[in-house]
């Protein structure tokens, strides 16, 4: 679904990502984690386009995300992407924000789109929000939506970006609960995300990044047993500690 071979990313003379190689099969849930600074959004990034990359290659659903004649638009309207910020319009109504992409980008009708939507809200357990406006609904709700909205475009594959992290604690859950259920239903997934819980529970390989490299690309009972590199080690020491 998902290949990387060598992508190397540099802003001016910093080096962000170095030789990173990795694939993602059909089904497969990859979590990214790995110390702040790493390159871990930044991966995820160039998966869909949002960051160019100046060498190696990615290809995602035979499609190459670095060649000139790729139509990027095209490809982001068939890959998920959730963002630590929610990134919704704030003066659209929840399902309008569910519509929009629907109707401009795949060209259903509004009745189709509103359809769809009311669907994935009920899916995320919001569909009485459906006419509230985003600064009505908590974070966690909020984030719910991002989630639904990136689903009502049939994606093939879904990247999230820190979907949590900008959280309070207690909304945390209702998120993950979202994500955990995707996962079981057979969405191929790249998640970059300091909850370990998760990637316990869902995970197929978990994916340690550190100064731009993969340094780890393992099953996630290897990865949690016994960690190879000895920054997984101190990494996993820390935040399993608390």
């Amino acid at each position: 679904m998902i290949s990387m071979n060598k992508v190397s990313k540099h802003f001016g003379t910093f080096q962000v990502l170095t030789d990173c190689t990795t694939q993602v099969h059909k089904g497969e849930v990859i979590v990214v984690c790995g110390p702040s600074g790493s390159g871990k959004s930044t991966l995820i990034k160039c998966v869909n386009g949002l960051e160019p990359f100046q060498s190696g290659e990615i290809i995602v659903n035979g499609v190459s995300v670095g060649d000139p004649k790729t139509n990027l638009s095209k490809l982001r309207s068939t890959v998920g992407m959730v963002f630590q910020n929610f990134e919704l319009f704030p003066h659209m109504k929840i399902i309008d924000n569910l519509c929009i992409a629907q109707v401009k980008v795949l060209g259903r009708s509004l009745e189709q789109a509103r359809e769809k939507g009311s669907k994935l809200l009920e899916r995320v357990g919001l569909r009485e929000q459906a006419e509230k406006y985003p600064g009505q609904l908590s974070g966690g709700q909020q984030q719910r939506v991002a989630i639904a909205r990136a689903l009502a475009m049939d994606p093939i594959c879904m990247l999230f970006d820190e979907p949590t992290s900008a959280l309070d604690p207690e909304m945390v859950n209702e998120v993950l609960d979202v994500m955990t259920e995707l996962a079981q239903e057979g969405m191929t997934m790249m998640c970059v995300t300091h909850e370990m819980g998760f990637a316990r529970r869902v995970a197929s390989r978990v994916i340690f990044m550190d100064q731009g490299r993969i340094v780890e690309d393992d099953s996630k009972e290897a990865f949690f047993r016994n960690p190879r590199s000895e920054r997984a080690q101190q990494f996993l020491a820390k935040i399993l500690h608390h």
